[in-house]
């Protein structure tokens, strides 16, 4: 049998994104699987509810806990996302800045744009400078 280079695989401790419903854009573990459609999902530290969760809502992160027991209640998963750090880990990850970075260019004004675009511009000015310069 040959081994897969597949990683991310749905079970309990997995850290996954929620992609719908009030909580999307937040983590979350799973806690239980309850069939081939859901899940029960508890973020307590990112304030996502315990609940049945569809993973065609969800997103599977790279992260997990170990050693999550099946069923764990709200306090074991809090003492466990505390203790190996998880959420911080997701907000390190470039995947966490990069939602992060889109998020607040969607939130900006008209004048946020535009200093976005003459920060581009002088930017824009000064590689093309640079580059003459050892031409």
């Amino acid at each position: 049998m040959t081994d897969s280079t597949f990683q991310r695989f749905v079970e309990v401790g997995r850290v996954v994104l929620l992609n719908s419903g009030p909580s999307a854009g937040k983590i979350a573990v799973i806690a239980e699987i309850i069939d081939h459609n859901r899940a029960i999902i508890d973020g307590p530290i990112t304030s996502v509810p315990r609940q049945s969760f569809p993973y065609r809502h969800l997103t599977l992160t790279p992260l997990r806990l170990t050693k999550l027991p099946r069923g764990a209640g709200s306090g074991v998963i809090r003492k466990q996302l505390e203790k190996e750090d998880t959420v911080g880990k997701w907000e390190n990850s470039s995947w966490a800045k990069k939602r992060a970075a889109v998020e607040k260019r969607r939130t900006l004004s008209d004048f946020g744009r535009f200093e976005v675009m003459l920060a581009k511009k002088s930017r824009r000015d000064a590689v093309r400078k640079a580059l003459a310069k050892k031409a």
